[in-house]
């Protein structure tokens, strides 16, 4: 019997490349990862002996905004799940490059959708990875948050990010194509861009810690409240949802449990610091014009249908995000201090 195939765009983002693992691990399934030819090999450099050796591992060069590189990746492996989590997905870049971001995410998951659909492939189930920011600001007696919350998109990102929900509901309502929404809230560890908020405070701290800059983080707004969760749940979450009775238009949020201010996070990798008269002060540059600043959510939905639950703790994740950019400067690599 033919093993099952799945297609993960985005394979060499932080999550694409937890997925990769995950996948590798826990099934005997191909796994096809969409990348473009500029992108980075950082996060899967683990995962290249692998690929040169064409175990269970391949790499297909595609992009969101080219639908005839999207016809060849999907007719190249012809997928069983596809993970759709390529995107442009940092808040603060969207306003800078607001229309890059919309076409790259609304009209490339379209894009996406619309190949997958015209392939004819056998049942494919599709995983459409939207985000919690299409909730944006929401009013404090509406937290946690659930699905049926109005959007309040916060920021150009959050509002493609509406655009990608909507799609993937749309051709499972339309089309019967198991597509399946998720918004995922914030979710973080090893691998994190240094452009996000948690991430880049563990490196900042890391780099105070070698020497490489003054006890001083810089941060953005501190008194957003969060709710945690770790990728490697976050990945655990997404292969669940694609095997466990997947049903075409569905929707869900996903997340942790421990919820903190943005402030408190920062406290918890300070402390876990080897240098103990860390100073803090707020960057206006890393202040975004409108802050989505209550994202708890409500996973009753996902885990009565799934029986999913989180198991990494809040603490092992932001000492194993800490430990990451440790190893990477002990290794020599130089960073921006952004």
């Amino acid at each position: 019997m033919a093993r099952k195939r799945a297609l993960i765009t985005g394979l060499t983002g932080m999550v694409g490349s937890h997925l990769a693992d995950y996948l590798l691990e826990h099934t005997d399934w191909e796994i096809y990862g969409m990348c473009r030819w500029r992108s980075p090999f950082d996060n899967i450099q683990h995962l290249v002996p692998r690929i040169e050796g064409k175990d269970r591992i391949h790499l297909l060069y595609g992009d969101l905004n080219d639908y005839i590189s999207l016809q060849h990746v999907v007719e190249s492996c012809r997928p069983d799940y596809v993970f759709h989590l390529a995107a442009q997905s940092y808040p603060r870049t969207s306003f800078d490059a607001p229309l890059d971001t919309l076409n790259t995410n609304i009209l490339g998951t379209a894009r996406l959708l619309e190949v997958i659909y015209r392939a004819k492939l056998d049942d494919p189930v599709v995983h459409v990875c939207a985000s919690s920011e299409v909730f944006g600001r929401v009013p404090k007696e509406k937290t946690p948050i659930d699905e049926d919350v109005t959007f309040h998109p916060a920021s150009p990102y959050a509002i493609s990010k509406v655009g990608t929900d909507l799609i993937g509901r749309y051709y499972g309502e339309a089309y019967g194509l198991k597509s399946i929404s998720t918004r995922m809230f914030t979710h973080t560890g090893p691998r994190r861009g240094d452009v996000f908020a948690e991430s880049t405070f563990a490196k900042q701290i890391a780099m105070i810690e070698a020497g490489l800059m003054p006890a001083v983080v810089k941060t953005g707004n501190l008194d957003s409240l969060r709710t945690f969760a770790d990728v490697r749940d976050a990945v655990d979450a997404y292969y669940t949802l694609v095997t466990v009775n997947p049903i075409a238009g569905e929707y869900y949020n996903i997340g942790g449990t421990h919820t903190c201010t943005v402030r408190e996070m920062l406290d918890t990798l300070i402390s876990y610091s080897t240098v103990k008269d860390i100073r803090v002060e707020t960057d206006p540059e890393r202040l975004r014009p409108i802050d989505a600043d209550l994202q708890v959510p409500d996973t009753s939905k996902f885990t009565a249908h799934t029986g999913w639950k989180p198991r990494v703790p809040f603490e092992t994740t932001m000492r194993d995000l800490l430990d990451y950019w440790r190893e990477r400067i002990a290794r020599g690599e130089r960073f921006l201090s952004r």
